[in-house]
């Protein structure tokens, strides 16, 4: 995948979003518990990242970690989903595909209710640590199984942690995906046009206006701070798109992490934040975008 420094340049195309928004809004939540590194998975590490860095030595089960991440799913959804439900918004859920096999009925009641499930790699790993394209494949083949199976829905779109492998685009083309989310470069959709059976649309996701940022020390440490940022994102984005550029913001949530009460209150204030600019703003699924740009991008 040939790395590409200017992109649009100088010379963005104006995407007319839906009731003439200035703006797209993607609110992406990330369906990962269960899907962690952990011993008591069968892999061989456990998982670093979470409210505090791991101490449990390498080779041992962690517990803590486990219920870390299983309040996400325990807890924290129903959260999401009762939000969504009273805003009248619609989400993509990156979903993991273990995750998905060990608690199918949650992910079901997500796409039920009208959000859509993408893929998010078998567990939660970067694609880049896949040593063969056929591992890589089989791995792409058995998360959108396992979310099929559960939801009903087969995947369109994929995200996977951190880095994709040199094959991973590819492998979506071959598998019929509408849309690719690897890619941090734009605030436009664009197209990969020399992927091997393409070309690949690609719907840039973003990790700066995400609630990781929470579990990083140089991140969010109340809600209302995510809140003023989402905020500042969409006005400068709006006033862009009022001068004739529309573009697309992205907003990553985690069960595990805003799903937790006090962070919640950010999810909240972002919801409030859209709801105050309404008519502005087209709050979409991703597959409805990428449906959306595929007929009107150059």
């Amino acid at each position: 995948m040939r790395r590409d420094l200017v992109g649009y340049g100088l010379n963005p195309p104006c995407l007319d979003w839906p009731g003439g928004a200035a703006v797209a809004v993607s609110l992406v939540v990330n369906y990962e518990e269960g899907a962690e590194m952990a011993i008591e998975a069968g892999d061989p590490e456990n998982e670093r990242i979470g409210e505090v860095i791991s101490v449990v030595p390498p080779g041992r089960r962690d517990y803590g970690q486990e219920a870390i991440f299983s309040y996400g799913t325990r807890a924290g959804l129903g959260r999401f989903l009762e939000a969504f439900d009273r805003y009248g918004v619609k989400a993509s859920f990156f979903m993991c595909g273990r995750a998905v096999e060990r608690s199918p009925a949650l992910a079901a009641e997500c796409t039920r209710r009208g959000h859509e499930a993408a893929n998010h790699g078998w567990v939660w790993r970067p694609n880049a640590d896949y040593t063969s394209r056929e591992e890589e494949a089989a791995a792409l083949l058995r998360a959108a199984a396992a979310i099929r199976a559960a939801t009903g829905e087969q995947p369109v779109g994929f995200f996977c942690r951190g880095s994709p492998s040199p094959w991973t685009r590819e492998l979506l083309a071959e598998q019929g995906y509408l849309y690719d989310s690897n890619a941090f470069d734009d605030d436009l959709p664009y197209w990969d046009r020399e992927v091997t059976g393409g070309p690949m649309l690609v719907l840039p996701y973003a990790l700066d206006c995400n609630d990781m940022k929470f579990f990083h020390p140089n991140g969010f440490v109340l809600p209302e701070q995510f809140v003023a940022y989402a905020e500042a994102a969409l006005d400068q984005l709006i006033a862009e798109g009022e001068r004739g550029v529309p573009k697309l913001l992205n907003i990553g949530l985690h069960l595990r992490i805003c799903g937790r009460p006090a962070r919640f209150r950010a999810v909240e204030g972002i919801l409030q934040a859209l709801e105050r600019r309404k008519g502005k703003v087209w709050v979409a699924r991703r597959r409805d975008i990428a449906e959306w740009v595929r007929g009107r991008l150059p």
